[in-house]
């Protein structure tokens, strides 16, 4: 009886090792993935930059109007990535988390762009052995004590699009 005992312990001990070990592999591949997306984006690599996505990926941009597919996506980074006017987003900080199969994952990060500190967000699922990104969400960040600012900046142009949203 003690002999079973501490095999079943020796046993989940074992498989929580095990888990352990995969959930860093699969946060270390998504870190390289990532970071080799945004390496792609800064050096205008158009077709190597694309990827990193699905075929149905989505992505979100800092304007009202970005909900892109991703021929959306492509149409709008072909003219800047033409002209090496990628973007060059750099990692300051991300974090990982995974759904209970280990093939689905989502992060957040916070990022060095022209525009100062964004955060970028999004959903991979695995695809064979690489993860691919479905959905890529990009924000820029305000301090909590600047939005009256921004808002009297955007405010104008934002109440128009309100105007046109609430009719449809």
């Amino acid at each position: 009886m003690t002999k079973s005992v501490v095999s079943i312990v020796c046993l989940a001990v074992f498989s929580y090792t095990n888990a352990q070990t995969d959930l860093t592999l699969q946060k270390s591949a998504i870190n390289k993935t990532l970071n080799a997306y945004h390496q792609a984006a800064a050096n205008s690599e158009f077709d190597h930059y694309f990827t990193f996505y699905t075929k149905d990926a989505i992505f979100i941009g800092t304007d009202p109007t970005e909900n892109w597919t991703m021929d959306q996506l492509k149409s709008y980074a072909k003219k800047p990535f033409e002209q090496k006017r990628g973007w060059v987003m750099k990692p300051l900080e991300r974090n990982i988390f995974f759904d209970e199969t280990g093939n689905m994952a989502w992060f957040d990060e916070l990022l060095d762009t022209s525009m100062k500190i964004c955060r970028g967000s999004g959903v991979l699922v695995k695809v064979g052995n690489e993860w691919k990104l479905k959905q890529y969400v990009l924000s820029m960040t305000i301090p909590n004590d600047d939005v009256k600012n921004v808002l009297d900046v955007i405010s104008p142009k934002q109440d128009v699009m309100l105007n046109e949203l609430r009719k449809k």
